[in-house]
């Protein structure tokens, strides 16, 4: 066979090997019969209302339902427990009374600190 001869086979056989490879489908590892997502990270501030070894807790202030609205029809204010492991970053120190801005991600129910940005209380 001359030089051309087997420049043009090398170059089908080359063509016909890439449409082969490309028609395979993409494989996609799944866990327990569910695709994996992504852990989404959210964020909470308030004042810190109590602090242990692994874990910390804020008290956010109540959310008024609407413009102008008196006292008494606000909600409650809300308390969220947040996980501290060797991973969460923590800008400023964890102490009662201070403010903090928390980032987190849910973990089955346990908020998982990921980073804190505390402020410490005023005197």
């Amino acid at each position: 066979m001359n030089h051309k001869a087997r420049f043009v086979v090398a170059a089908a056989f080359s063509l016909l090997l890439i449409a082969a490879v490309s028609a395979i489908p993409l494989v996609s590892h799944v866990t327990s019969g569910f695709p994996q997502v992504a852990a989404q990270t959210m964020s909470a501030s308030g004042m810190i209302s109590a602090v242990d070894k692994e874990s910390f807790t804020i008290t956010m202030p109540p959310m008024q339902k609407g413009g102008g609205v008196s006292v008494s029809q606000q909600d409650t204010p809300k308390s969220m427990t947040f996980v501290v492991d060797k991973n969460t970053t923590i800008e400023g120190k964890l102490q009662v009374g201070a403010n903090a801005d928390v980032t987190y991600r849910d973990n089955n129910g346990n908020h998982i600190a990921i980073g804190v940005r505390v402020t410490p209380p005023r005197p």
